[in-house]
Order: structure tokens, then sequence, then C-alpha cells
């Protein structure tokens, strides 16, 4: 609720801006009329220029008002929606912003004296300045097109968990220039759109948000390893976030919801780990830190080494040879 006050709120601080941009300007007015004649051409430039600055503060808190207004409107249309597409929703709502205010920068450029005719060409010839804006700011151009191609093709949502350059978090917002992913730090990472939807990411929310974590365990030559692995699945299916899960995988089949595995034969240990279901990427995390704790104290309960390198060192006395003269 408290985000929401901040986002739409009734614009405050623009009415402010306003005001006080009015009576600075009448101030200033004031003082420059004690010295200036009221049929003077200064006067008149002033009184000019003056009007255009009040017209321009008008339009835009018209704007800002304007704005809030269609973006609460269409939360509510939103909310009355079961199943609205957030991304295309959000790169919508961006959309519209740009437009209202497009409108009142153009409103204002036709209220400057000597701009009037500026606007009518820039409106004639939209499409070469758009090539030549693309040309002048192509990262600004690229970010909006891979904005444009995410809301359509929509390799990830708002609300999907992502892992993006060995980050993992979840997609806060998608905005025409930029993604914000919530990191598990609380932190908010900010990708341009051009290089998010270049990389190669990991959605965990695009099909099924369950997964496969591991937990590598090494035990020594001496060990029991039948020992061990039952000792391993014990301790997984005591934890209080396991849950009997299954899916189709390549590493556990259908049916199956936990496994242990011999993955090597080291110098000095044998290396077991253990394949479990998790119902999300947090939920596994979390139980596999868990579990490498519960792990080594039943080890070490139970009399299962966990090895560590040796290293036997070998001293030489070396013999001093003559010189021959």
């Amino acid at each position: 609720m408290g985000e929401e006050k901040k986002e739409h709120g009734i614009g405050l601080y623009w009415i402010l801006l306003l005001t006080l941009g009015i009576i600075a300007a009448i101030l200033g007015l004031v003082i420059y009329f004690e010295q200036v004649p009221y049929q003077s051409p200064a006067f008149e430039t002033v009184r000019t220029y003056f009007l255009i600055a009040v017209y321009a503060l008008l339009i835009l808190v018209i704007a800002k008002l304007a704005n809030r207004v269609v973006l609460l409107y269409l939360d509510k249309i939103a909310s009355m929606q079961k199943n609205i597409d957030k991304t295309r929703f959000a790169i919508a709502k961006n959309i519209v912003s740009a437009i209202i205010y497009g409108i009142a920068f153009f409103l204002i450029m036709r209220a400057v004296p000597g701009l009037e005719d500026v606007t009518v060409s820039l409106l004639a010839g939209a499409g070469i300045a758009a090539i030549v804006i693309g040309f002048a700011a192509k990262d600004v151009a690229s970010n909006l097109l891979a904005g444009i191609f995410i809301a359509i093709f929509q390799p990830f949502r708002v609300g999907d968990r992502i892992s993006f350059e060995n980050t993992y978090g979840r997609v806060e917002d998608i905005t025409l220039r930029h993604t914000i992913i919530k990191t598990w730090e609380n932190q908010r990472l900010v990708v341009p759109n051009a290089k998010i939807s270049q990389a190669t990411i990991i959605n965990y929310s695009l099909a099924d948000e369950k997964c496969i974590e591991t937990v590598d365990m090494p035990i020594s030559y001496d060990s029991d390893i039948d020992k061990a692995k039952e000792i391993m699945i014990e301790e997984t299916k005591k934890h209080p976030s396991f849950a009997e899960l299954s899916g189709d995988a390549e590493l556990l089949k259908m049916g199956e919801t936990i496994k242990v595995r011999v993955i090597s034969i080291a110098e000095s240990a044998i290396v077991l780990r253990l394949y479990f279901w998790a119902k999300d990427k947090p939920t596994g995390f979390k139980m596999a830190c868990d579990l490498r704790e519960a792990i080594k104290k039943r080890f070490d309960k139970e009399g299962i080494e966990i090895p560590y390198p040796y290293r036997t060192i070998v001293y030489k006395e070396g013999k001093k040879k003559k010189r021959k003269k």
C-alpha cells in the first residue's frame, strides 16, 4: 500500500513547484516593472516570456496529473482482470506516459515565439527525425527496442525468478529502458534491456519453479558408502522444507524425490552427490546449506570420516662435494 501511494500520489510536489515559480516570477516582475515603463518593448518581452513560463509550468503539472490519473485508471482495469500479462501491461504504461509527456513537450514548444514552424516540421518529418535520433542515441534506441521485444516474446516476465550473470533474483519491473531485478540481498539490479536481451539467463519460473538441488559430501576410502548414502537421505527427509516432489528430469526420473550417487573417485576421498527436489530455487539453496551442516554432524556421530589431504615431507641431507684443484 505504501508503494502505491508513493507512485500514484496527488502530485503535491508539482503543485508546490508551480506555486513557488509563480510567486518568484511575480516578485521579479514587481521589482522589474518599477524601473521599466509599461508601454516599452522590454515590458512586452518580459510579459510574453512570463506568460510562457506560467503556461509551461501549467502544462507540466497537467501532464503529471493526467499521467497519474491515466495510470490509476489502467491499474483499476488491470485489477479487474484475472489473467493479465504484467510484463506487457508495464510496457504499455510506460508507452502511455511517454505519449502524455511528448504531447506536453510539443504544446510548450508551440507556445514559444519562433518555434511554431519548428514543431510542425518535427511532426512532418518524424520519420527522418527518428532515423537521425536513432543514430545519435543508438544505446537508448536499442534499449527501447529490446524492451518492446521482451514484452512481445517474453523470455521473462514481471515476477519471474531468474539467474543473470550469476546473480539470482526476481524481476520486479520492466521499463522501456531497463529491467529491475530484486536480488537475494534485497538489492535492486538495474540492467539495460539491450544487455539482458543479449545475455543467457536461467528462468526458473518459465514453466515450473521446482528445481533439483545438489549437495556434495566427500568420504574416506575406509568409510561405508551405503551407510553414508543412507545418512544423507535420512537427513534430507527430516528437513522441514523437504516435500515429496517429483518431476521428469534427467537426474531424477518421474517418481524419484531424492537420490545419492558416487560422482568422483578423488585422490583422498570418494565424493557422493545428493540430488533432491525443492519447490523453488531459494528453498533449495537454504536446504542445501542446512543439509551440509546436518550431514557433517551425523557423519561425525556415525563414524563416517570426511578426509582432508595429508602431506608427507621428506628431508634429504645433501652431501657437499669437494672441488678438485
